[in-house]
């Protein structure tokens, strides 16, 4: 749950964690118990992680709501990432001129070959 600022007129600021639909209501002072008004008293602290933690974060939601049964996870997880042979992706293969020149049909025109 969030941290959200509150601010009494008789004692200062204090912070209280609520829920995200309880962010516009006013807040109990906890040292004279009137209510406060919400207030930005400070910028928003923002939650920096590296992006391994951030995936296994993301991994961790999708399988609490979206469980896979173990055949389930071995046919998804057959090969590494960017195997053409699971996702559906047509297997293209290099074409090779007379001259040694290679070309890739369909993937990227714009490139010129080695």
């Amino acid at each position: 749950m969030p941290v959200y600022e509150f601010l009494c007129d008789a004692c200062g600021d204090f912070t209280a964690v609520r829920r995200v639909s309880e962010r516009d209501a006013a807040c109990n002072c906890p040292r004279c118990g009137q209510p406060s008004a919400r207030v930005l008293l400070t910028a928003p602290k923002l939650g920096v992680m590296s992006s391994s933690q951030r995936n296994a974060h993301m991994t961790n939601e999708r399988s609490a709501h979206q469980p896979l049964s173990s055949a389930e996870y071995k046919e998804r997880h057959r090969h590494g990432p960017g195997c053409g042979c699971c996702n559906g992706a047509k297997n293209r293969k290099t074409n090779v001129s007379a001259d040694g020149a290679k070309s890739f049909p369909g993937t990227r025109p714009w490139m010129i070959s080695h």
